[in-house]
């Protein structure tokens, strides 16, 4: 079996157990068996980090269906390699060469080597960003609910908020605390740590060190995949913010009679959630069709490599615009903080953008085929927020059809195993060629 498959295989497994758990009637709040399809597409969305739901979280599932719904979002955001890794590790297992190559292909690291020692530092990451986001979400919700479930309030959605995850156990996402600075900052700040990717954190957290310690008179040079992710995401974050205010500016049914302050805070909100995360300040439903195209664009870039959330990644999207930027320029290399870019990561910038905009097209096509009583932009931000594993919804999530959620379903998993790994596991994995063929122009544009 090669690596892509065992790691496609491996969150099928997860999608698998999921779903028999939270077809169990210990699940449910009311003590019925669940029905099939509604375990199936939670479990999807949880082992996803999708966030998008058929029923409403916090009433239709027990605690412990709430529990399982949680353990699925932190081994699907970990990626299946991590959690069996970290497994193997506890029990005091060696890994052989198979199982290290599958690692190195989930993490997508350029070589093998300190694989474990990587899987540490990322269990270890996740653990403090969670608990940290538990203690500062405790004063916020702990008054309005008790310590109990004020308590469980906040490990739930300090996990789901760290894994990009989006489940809620508020029927309103986070609409009743849109004014909070505290849960806006803290929810926000995770999804945007969890979502940059471990590398950026850790290579954050080295260069702190030294500068602390002054271990080193000349400290870290940033890699180049931590200078295109963290200048790309606060790009983003930044355009995003300043578009959501002046878009829904005037909409009387989104920012209401907010003052600007409050404003400023749900546009920032909205920018940051849009980023893979899946949590809403704001009814999506009753955005312009202006914001609603915004959310989708910004949804499909998604987060950064090496973290919790989906879309094509910053990476792709700035190779992507770098490479229009040299055409543009009449230069032959695409150069990103001088340094040149590979033609292998072009061409599989161009193979992921492809292949992400196909099965947005498919999913789209086929959804507005089985519900056509449903607008085309509802359709399309439902199908990007799927594939993206966003997790935002116009609201028709519960009323599609049982074919529109198994094409969600199918979505939800392809943009969480991503569309290269994916193919390589029908296909079989890539082997370089020998054969050259003789170059010929090509008229383009």
């Amino acid at each position: 079996m090669t690596v892509s498959r065992t790691i496609c295989l491996g969150f099928l497994a997860l999608i698998t157990v999921g779903t028999i758990l939270l077809m169990m009637p210990f699940s449910t709040s009311s003590g019925m068996w669940n029905d099939p399809i509604v375990a199936l597409f939670t479990a999807t969305s949880a082992v996803c980090v999708t966030g998008l739901a058929v029923v409403d979280t916090g009433t239709d599932f027990s605690f412990w269906g709430q529990l399982f719904i949680l353990m699925l979002a932190q081994i699907g955001g970990l990626g299946y390699m991590t959690t069996t890794t970290f497994l193997i590790l506890i029990i005091g297992r060696k890994f052989d060469l198979r199982q290290k190559v599958a690692i190195q292909q989930a993490l997508d690291r350029p070589g093998i080597s300190g694989s474990t020692q990587i899987i540490r530092s990322i269990i270890a990451t996740t653990m403090i960003f969670e608990i940290t986001g538990i203690f500062l979400l405790l004063p916020a919700f702990v008054p309005d609910f008790g310590w109990r479930q004020g308590l469980w309030l906040s490990i739930f959605h300090s996990v789901n908020a760290w894994n990009n995850a989006g489940f809620s156990l508020f029927k309103d996402s986070l609409i009743g605390y849109q004014s909070s600075v505290l849960v806006v900052f803290t929810i926000s700040g995770l999804i945007i740590f969890g979502g940059i990717g471990y590398q950026v954190i850790l290579e954050t957290y080295v260069w702190l060190r030294d500068r602390i310690l002054q271990k080193q008179e000349k400290l870290l040079v940033f890699s180049l995949d931590f200078k295109v992710a963290t200048s790309t995401t606060v790009l983003l974050l930044v355009l995003g913010t300043i578009a959501f205010f002046f878009v829904e500016l005037r909409n009387p049914q989104t920012f209401g009679n907010l003052n600007f302050s409050d404003k400023l805070l749900v546009a920032w909100f909205q920018s940051v959630t849009t980023r893979t995360a899946g949590f809403n300040t704001i009814d999506i439903g009753k955005m312009t069709n202006a914001g609603l195209f915004i959310t989708i664009a910004l949804m499909f870039i998604g987060a950064s490599p090496g973290g919790t959330g989906g879309g094509i990644k910053t990476t792709t999207f700035r190779v992507l615009t770098s490479c229009t930027q040299s055409i543009l320029q009449g230069k032959e290399e695409v150069i990103l903080y001088e340094r040149k870019v590979a033609l292998s990561l072009i061409l599989k910038a161009v193979g992921v953008l492809i292949g992400s905009v196909t099965t947005v097209i498919i999913s789209t096509t086929l959804i507005a085929f089985t519900d056509p009583k449903f607008e085309f932009i509802q359709i399309l931000f439902e199908v990007m927020s799927a594939f993206a594993t966003v997790g935002l919804s116009t609201g028709i999530t519960g009323s599609v059809s049982t074919a529109a959620k198994l094409i969600l379903i199918v979505t939800m998993y392809i943009g969480r195993v991503g569309v290269l790994l994916l193919m390589a596991a029908v296909l079989g994995d890539p082997r370089p060629t020998r054969i050259h063929y003789p170059e010929e122009n090509l008229l383009v544009g």
